[in-house]
């Protein structure tokens, strides 16, 4: 007769998947060494996968392995949120990694503010920023990224999103530049200096070349950079314009010796949404976490 998974054997799963061996497996899990092996067999057995294979001095999780750990993790949640919906959280208890993709406009400044904000209450949670890659749903659905936080609109009705603040994009230079000697530059003194554009899909138009083309305008994009970041610490060692989002050029512009201005161009704001899947709604961990967030930036 074959061996039946049950849920206990897929918590093991997920320790052996999170620790990369048994020994660390065991520890995490508060099991011996030998029950913690013997699970693996039974596993192996179950799911007709090594799981883990050696690798040199450690051990490596097989391809199958890779692929069906999310959806475990996905089921593990499940089932804690059908256990505690009811229940109060205790948050000084938790001992839970959470992952969050998360755009790098936002990264530098709200991850730091949630990091403190958890770290305070919750030693045993730890924060797992991942960026964005790949804004597919799946990664929601399957478990492999608890919450996402970005720009965009609800995309399917099994996820669920609440708004955490609006950003609106600002220009950015040193302040010992030639444009930084102006207060509020106009839209012909930014077409006079070069600009840096910041794009992951590495496009060096946007929203504010379609405004100066209506005024007859035309900005030089010099430098295209994957990240907000990487734009400001550009616009610090140069001559350039960056435009980036307000609240990061607040953040990193007094450090870096920057002069943050408002655009006098009617810019798109941005709305920054936190986004979940439903069947952790009800989560008492991941609810508390959602509202430390929505709190976390203000």
């Amino acid at each position: 007769m074959p061996e039946q998974l049950d849920l206990n054997l897929l918590r093991v799963f997920d320790a052996l998947l999170r620790e990369g061996g048994v020994t660390a497996a065991s520890e995490r899990l508060h099991l011996s060494i030998p029950a913690t092996s013997r699970a693996l067999g039974r596993l192996r057995r179950a799911m007709g996968d090594p799981i883990l294979v050696r690798a040199g001095r450690g051990m490596a999780p097989t391809p199958f392995a890779l692929r069906v750990a999310p959806r475990v993790r996905s089921l593990l949640d499940e089932a804690a949120a059908l256990v505690s919906a009811d229940r109060e959280v205790s948050v000084a208890d938790l001992d839970r990694t959470f992952t969050i993709r998360i755009n790098d406009g936002v990264a530098a400044t709200l991850a730091t503010a949630a990091v403190k904000a958890t770290a305070a209450v919750a030693p045993g949670v730890v924060l797992r920023f991942v960026a964005e890659g790949s804004e597919s749903t799946e990664a929601l659905r399957d478990g492999s990224v608890d919450l996402d936080i970005g720009v965009g609109d609800v995309v399917a009705p099994d996820l669920r999103a609440a708004d955490l603040y609006r950003e609106r994009m600002v220009g950015v230079v040193r302040a010992d530049s030639p444009l930084g000697r102006h207060r509020r530059p106009t839209l012909a003194q930014l077409c006079r200096h070069p600009h840096v554009s910041a794009s992951r899909r590495g496009r060096a138009r946007g929203p504010l070349d379609d405004v100066l083309g209506q005024a007859g305008l035309h900005r030089r994009v010099a430098a295209v950079v994957p990240t907000f970041a990487v734009a400001v610490l550009l616009v610090a060692s140069s001559d350039y314009v960056g435009l980036v989002p307000e609240r990061l050029a607040a953040e990193l512009g007094p450090r870096l010796g920057l002069h943050r201005f408002p655009v006098p161009a009617d810019l798109p704001a941005l709305d920054v949404r936190l986004f979940w899947h439903a069947r952790l709604d009800a989560d008492p961990a991941q609810r508390w976490l959602r509202d430390t967030l929505r709190h976390a930036h203000r």
